[in-house]
């Protein structure tokens, strides 16, 4: 198989800077060398290339027919190696990686099931808020995030990893409190705390219900200590995960299962196609041990 001109990258990007400067000074000027010496320089590519790409003209330098063509290939081929360079670096120095995860997900067995095969890099942990993960991901302050559906997936990896039973969370003296299971009929009248999140706000309210009703309003909250205050003082029920273990309820507050509808599922999400081997590795060790209902 015949192979095409061996091609230095360097001489490449001279080339782009006199293309994009219409003048050698000029360019030269920016790639701090001298005139002769990119003259030179754009000769060697040229010859390498069997091709004239530049033409001087008293108003300065155009680019020729192939010189035109040559160009966006030229851009797209340092595009090309900076990627393939910055791929590869992380996949010979897979060194760090940083697992985010949400209130009551355990995570211990898989991130000591990563530092057991990795013992030099660096494991990191670090809990999020409910509505943290996807911007957590995108942002580059987490590589991988166990949290709970639902979640934007937009440009994300999302792996489910199990079901949780969703509960009704009430104060211990709710009239429903000494039930042993109810239905989205028991709790038709029940105000539900409000989410910002549009999505999380239709899933954990089950809104609209299969009737096609909407459950009344209960307080707009943010975040968990808020919402259980609420609901210790009266004001509203809520729908929950049964992953909200025990020991994180207050005493005046029980859990109800919650009949006939859909669990909440855990997932494992990550950024799309992160080339960091770890994060490869962790969601290895994520569907390996995390992988059904711990309650």
């Amino acid at each position: 198989m015949a192979s095409g001109p061996d091609l230095d990258l360097r001489l490449v990007r001279y080339f782009i800077v006199v293309a994009e400067h219409r003048h050698f000074g000029r360019a030269a000027e920016a790639l701090h060398i001298t005139q002769p010496s990119l003259s030179r320089q754009i000769r060697r590519l040229e010859r390498q290339l069997d091709a004239r790409l530049l033409d001087r003209t008293p108003r300065g330098t155009v680019l020729t027919e192939a010189g035109t063509v040559f160009l966006p290939r030229a851009r797209a081929l340092l595009r090309s190696a900076a990627q393939a360079a910055a791929h590869t670096r992380a996949v010979a120095r897979p060194s760090r990686i940083t697992i985010g995860h949400t209130a009551n997900v355990p995570v211990t067995e898989a991130v000591g099931e990563l530092r057991h095969r990795h013992p030099h890099a660096d494991v990191r942990t670090i809990p999020l808020a409910w509505n943290e993960p996807r911007a957590a991901l995108l942002e580059h302050r987490v590589d991988a995030a166990v949290t709970r559906l639902p979640i934007g997936t937009d440009g994300l990896d999302v792996t489910v990893l199990y079901g949780e039973p969703r509960v009704v969370l009430v104060a211990l003296d709710h009239h429903l409190a000494e039930k042993e299971a109810i239905s989205l009929d028991d709790i038709a009248d029940e105000p539900i705390p409000r989410w910002s999140d549009p999505e999380w706000n239709a899933f954990w309210r089950i809104d609209p219900r299969p009737d096609g009703s909407s459950p009344p309003d209960g307080p707009l909250v943010e975040a968990m200590d808020d919402k259980l205050e609420i609901i210790a003082a009266g004001q509203a029920i809520a729908i929950v995960s049964a992953g909200l273990h025990a020991e994180t309820l207050r005493d005046d507050l029980t859990t109800i299962p919650l009949k006939d509808v859909e669990p909440s599922h855990v997932v494992l999400a990550t950024r799309t196609g992160d080339p960091n081997p770890l994060v490869t590795t962790f969601r290895e060790t994520a569907q390996a041990h995390l992988t059904k209902f711990p309650g």
